[in-house]
C-alpha cells in the first residue's frame, strides 16, 4: 500500500522483528523513475556532488537512511551556501529513519514542511534557497525503550514504567505523526512459523500490483501535475475519494471517537482511495475505508 500510493508507513514492534529489514526491500517492489523524475533526482545529486563516476542518469528511485545523530541541518540542508539535506536527496524515493524516537526533536521536526508542501526551503540573509523534497518517509520503531512493551517474554520482560513509555513516545509531535499514513505493528514471529513454506506474495508479484495500482492513478490524474494518491490534496481529494454513504458514516463515527484531526482524515481518504486502486475498484467501498481507519493504530493509543 505504501508503495502502490507513495504514502508515509511507521512500523512499531519489539527488536528483531525484521522492521529494518521489511523497509529496505521496499525499493525491490517499486518501479524505476520515469524519465522527467530520474532527470530532478540527478539535478540534485549533480548539485550535492553525489554523482560518481561519469556522469549519468539515475534510474533507481533514491533510498536514503541517515543515522539519528544527524542534525536539522543536514536533514534538511544547510551550509553558507546551502546544498540539500536528506529530505532532498531523498526525492522521489525514500527516506528511512531507523530507530525514529532516538532522532533529536530538531530534526524530526523539520520533516513537518517538506511533508506538507513536497520541497524545504532554507532562509539566508543574501537569499532564500527552495530545494525540492517530494519522497517517501519510513520510519521504524520499538513501542518503549526497553523495547519489549506488549511482547513480553519470561527472558525478555518489559522493564519501561508507564512514565518512561510516554516520554519516549512523546519525542514524537503530534503533528509530525498525523503526517504518518500507516501505523503498522509488526510483532513477535513465533517458533512455529520459522522454516514454513511462506504463502505471501513474493516481491515480482508485490510489484506487478504496485505498477498496475500506479498506473491507474496517474491515468486519473494526467494534466493536474500529480503522480500517486499520497499526493492528493483539496479539491482533487474531495472528487477523487468520494465516499459512499454507508462509509462516510463509518468514517464519521472513527473521526469522533479518535478524535481525529482533519490531516489524519485526509490521509485515511488518500490510502483508502489507494487500497482501492490495488484492487481494482472504482469505488471506494466500505471495506476499503475500514481497512485504512485500522492503520491508525498510534491514534488509538495514549501519544501526545
Amino acid at each position: 500500500m505504501a508503495a502502490a500510493g507513495m504514502h508515509n508507513i511507521m512500523l512499531i514492534g519489539p527488536p528483531g522483528t525484521g522492521k529494518t529489514m521489511l523497509v529496505r526491500r521496499l525499493p525491490t517492489i517499486m518501479p524505476d523513475m520515469e524519465e522527467n523524475e530520474a532527470l530532478e533526482v540527478t539535478k540534485i545529486y549533480s548539485v550535492s556532488g553525489l554523482l560518481r563516476g561519469r556522469a549519468q542518469l539515475m534510474t533507481s528511485r533514491p533510498f536514503r537512511s541517515p543515522h539519528h545523530t544527524i542534525s536539522a541541518g543536514g536533514m534538511a540542508g544547510g551550509g553558507t551556501i546551502p546544498k540539500p539535506g536528506e529530505v532532498s536527496l531523498a526525492h522521489r524515493g525514500i527516506l528511512f529513519l531507523d530507530e525514529f524516537p532516538e532522532f533529536s526533536r530538531n530534526a524530526l521536526e523539520v520533516l513537518r514542511q517538506p511533508l506538507e508542501d513536497n520541497q524545504v526551503t532554507i532562509s539566508r540573509a543574501r537569499a532564500v534557497y527552495t530545494f525540492p523534497a517530494n519522497f517517501m518517509l519510513a520510519a521504524s520503531m520499538n513501542p518503549c525503550p526497553c523495547g519489549f512493551f506488549g511482547a513480553e517474554t519470561v527472558t525478555s520482560p518489559c522493564t519501561c514504567s508507564p512514565l518512561k513509555i510516554n516520554q519516549y513516545r512523546s519525542r514524537i509531535s503530534g503533528p509530525l505523526l498525523d503526517r504518518i499514513d500507516l501505523h503498522v505493528e509488526v510483532p513477535r514471529m513465533e517458533y512455529r512459523l520459522f522454516g514454513q513454506e511462506a504463502s505471501s506474495l513474493s516481491s515480482a508479484e508485490m510489484k506487478e500490483s504496485v505498477i498496475r495500482a500506479q498506473s491507474i492513478q496517474q491515468a486519473r490524474y494526467r494534466g493536474t501535475g500529480i503522480r500517486f494518491n499520497g499526493e492528493l490534496a483539496g479539491k482533487l481529494l474531495r472528487r477523487h475519494a468520494r465516499l459512499k454513504p454507508e462509509a462516510d458514516q463509518l468514517l464519521h463515527s472513527t473521526f469522533d471517537t479518535l478524535a481525529l484531526s482533519a490531516r489524519a482524515y485526509d490521509r485515511i481518504l488518500k490510502l483508502a482511495r489507494t487500497i482501492a486502486d490495488l484492487e481494482g475498484s472504482r469505488d471506494i467501498e466500505i471495506a476499503h475505508l475500514a481497512e485504512a481507519i485500522q492503520y491508525r493504530t498510534l491514534d488509538r493509543k495514549t501519544f501526545q
